[in-house]
């Protein structure tokens, strides 16, 4: 378990982009991607939506939510919002680093932000905001049982691919579909940690992935202000 997470926390640390994004002038937004060891295997915690929710009810996203004037950074945002959402608290969580930030339909700045948690963690949903909370191994966001894609034109005109994942969960005797940012980021997640070629296509350069998905950001940040790439 311990040399599992030790290198999973090294590859992390090498995609770790810090603050790097923060100037940009957008607004921010923060979610955490939840690690959990469980029989030797990666898995993340995902959770989904309250049905009384105005905006995306019912889907499945990681906890997170909008900045607030007094948190003090991205990583602040995510442990703030997760336990408000699901009641894990900010000290139970090991932080290891931010990933690639990604753009939502809204023009919000999502920076997602990655840590550990213990498999022990007690779940208490907000009902308010969540209505379930489940877990999917790692592995699964590179070679899916169920999967599709479909090609997504921004309203900047960005063409970009949406990944959309079924998972059957055996613990709650349903199946969750999983897409759209929250799958990107999972999907990213996946091929830092493993290292490995999904079963799927991606819009990256897999044998420069650090340097292929900082270019896919920069051009979807430009498509959406039309700012030469130089100008960034």
């Amino acid at each position: 378990r311990q040399g599992l997470m030790e290198e999973a926390r090294r590859r992390l640390k090498q995609f770790d982009v810090g603050d790097r994004f923060s100037r940009l002038p957008l607004r921010r937004a923060a979610v955490l991607l939840p690690l959990v060891v469980r029989g030797e295997r990666l898995h993340l915690l995902l959770t989904v939506r309250s049905v009384q929710l105005r905006r995306s009810p019912g889907e499945v996203c990681f906890p997170g939510g909008k900045s607030e004037a007094t948190d003090k950074d991205d990583i602040d945002t995510a442990l703030r919002e997760a336990k408000e959402e699901v009641g894990l608290q900010p000290e139970k969580v090991e932080v290891i680093c931010r990933l690639m930030p990604g753009i939502d339909k809204m023009n919000n700045l999502v920076t997602p932000v990655v840590g550990f948690i213990e498999d022990t963690f007690q779940v208490t949903p907000n009902p308010d905001e969540v209505s379930e909370v489940f877990v999917v191994p790692l592995e699964y966001f590179v070679k899916p049982l169920n999967y599709k894609t479909f090609s997504y034109k921004t309203s900047s005109g960005y063409l970009t691919r949406i990944h959309c994942f079924i998972y059957d969960d055996q613990e709650h005797k349903k199946s969750f579909k999983i897409w759209g940012l929250t799958a990107h980021f999972a999907v990213f997640l996946a091929l830092v940690i493993f290292g490995e070629r999904p079963t799927f296509e991606v819009d990256y350069d897999l044998d420069n992935l650090i340097s292929s998905s900082e270019n896919n950001f920069i051009s979807l940040y430009a498509s959406i202000y039309e700012r030469k790439k130089s100008n960034l």
